[in-house]
């Protein structure tokens, strides 16, 4: 098979022959969502293909006629690879099958344009995880202002807690700042709560698994085993309102200061796309995990993340001017493998297209950290932006836009701004190495809805 394909790619694109995103998409003329591929500026329609003949696949093509990713997911990852293969195989220079055809071409390449992405798959849980240790220790001291000591389990477990998936949106879904209950100004008990829009409006820099094939009830995954029920990644940003985060949280941790709102970039990269980028942790765990968190191999993906805030009316800039924020996702403590082993610790099932939230993936630097409330040391410090307006949280009106990327040429995390800019603008490509990429996981902040008043006084 050629390594290269018969379309023309930018050499710089998220979506290279290599990598070969799923997604679902519609458009004017056919606003059936179905399921396509993302390669270059093209989406392929895969539900107007008739060329998988594999023994996985030959009977099972009508998935992609479906709005969602659930049930091609579900089939396991021998239909995956088989898929894979195939897709490569007719996108390549040496098949004439789609390449000669100019006729199919204009059925199935459709410019992403003219697209209309959708939800990749229907959520039926998400679970968000802390694994960075870096983010878990400022959490300490935003809601307890106290030592930078965290609870003594989160060395010994992944943490977790149940969010809210019907409120999970696609990269460009607006957000109305949430209305909620937060501790009074004068930050007295007493004095009681009041309700209203968060005035600590903040994001999230995630990464989001989706779970392919599940596990019966009462049947844990192993943790060597895991990787082998995930299907793909995707960006993923948990929106989070901090004033009504430290007023809840005790005793049972987040609730309305999460679930209005989490987005999700549309491409979901798979993991056969991301082997070449398996690496090691960063971090040391110790002390040693349990047994059952004891992986014969520990390794995790090297995916760079930025995340980038354009205020309103903001004259058009290039992206890497206003990032904001810098990491790596090998920076975690946790590795996704033992965030599944633990979830199914006790006999829970994973289903297809259960999203696992990695958590904030917040490094050792300040410039790596993975939200706002931690570049701003909970508002007492204010970032100051490109076009020189400060933000200690997020203003109406702002645009949140995070990225994510591989290459081969493997970058280290840098403290300084101006070293960033020579990484996003010098460091991709000069060797035309293999690039992957996920897109933007894109959302901007909208004024809050006004309640209704009561119909009594």
């Amino acid at each position: 098979m050629a390594d290269s394909t018969f379309l023309q790619l930018e050499e710089a694109s998220d979506f290279s022959f290599q990598n070969l995103p799923f997604g679902v998409f519609s458009t004017a003329n056919k606003p059936i969502p179905r399921i396509g591929i993302a390669i270059g500026n093209w989406i392929m329609d895969l539900s107007e293909l008739d060329c998988f003949s594999g023994p996985e696949m030959a009977k099972q093509s009508n998935v992609f006629r479906e709005g969602e990713l659930n049930a091609f997911m579900g089939l396991g990852r021998n239909a995956w690879h088989e898929t894979r293969q195939t897709v490569q195989r007719v996108l390549s220079s040496a098949e004439g099958y789609l390449r000669d055809n100019g006729h199919l071409q204009k059925r199935t390449l459709i410019n992403q344009d003219d697209a209309i992405m959708h939800v990749p798959a229907r959520i039926g849980d998400f679970t968000d995880f802390s694994a960075s240790k870096r983010h878990a220790e400022n959490d300490r001291i935003m809601f307890t202002d106290k030592s930078q000591r965290i609870l003594p389990n989160w060395d010994y477990m992944p943490v977790a807690y149940h969010s809210r998936a019907s409120s999970v949106v696609v990269s460009g879904t607006d957000i109305h700042r949430p209305n909620g209950q937060y501790a009074n100004e004068d930050g007295s008990v007493d004095s009681g709560p009041v309700f209203g829009p968060t005035k600590k409006l903040d994001f999230e820099m995630e990464i989001g698994a989706l779970i392919g094939t599940g596990n019966a009830l009462s049947q844990p995954i192993s943790v060597d085993s895991a990787d082998s029920h995930v299907f793909g990644f995707v960006l993923l940003n948990d929106w989070s309102a901090r004033d009504l985060q430290s007023w809840e949280w005790n005793p049972l941790g987040p609730f309305l200061s999460k679930s209005f709102a989490t987005t999700i970039s549309p491409w979901v990269v798979t993991a056969a796309a991301l082997e070449p980028f398996l690496c090691d942790p960063i971090c040391l765990q110790d002390p040693q995990p349990l047994p059952y968190l004891r992986s014969k191999s520990i390794k995790t993906y090297d995916i760079n993340l930025t995340t980038s805030l354009q205020t309103e009316g903001q004259t058009e800039v290039h992206y890497s001017s206003s990032v904001i924020s810098q990491s790596n996702y090998k920076v975690m403590y946790w590795t996704l493998a033992q965030q599944i082993a633990h979830h199914t610790s006790n006999g829970c099932n994973l289903l297809p297209g259960d999203l696992i939230g990695s958590g904030t993936v917040s490094g050792p630097t300040h410039y790596s950290s993975g939200s706002l409330s931690e570049l701003s040391e909970r508002g007492t410090k204010p970032i100051t932006l490109v076009d020189g307006q400060r933000r200690a949280f997020l203003h109406d009106g702002d645009e949140v836009i995070i990225r994510g990327s591989f290459n081969i040429c493997n970058q280290n995390l840098m403290e300084e701004k101006d070293k960033l800019h020579l990484i996003l603008l010098l460091g991709w490509c000069e060797d035309k190495s293999v690039r992957i990429g996920f897109g933007e996981c894109r959302g901007r902040v909208l004024h809050h809805r006004q309640h209704s008043p009561p119909p009594f006084p």
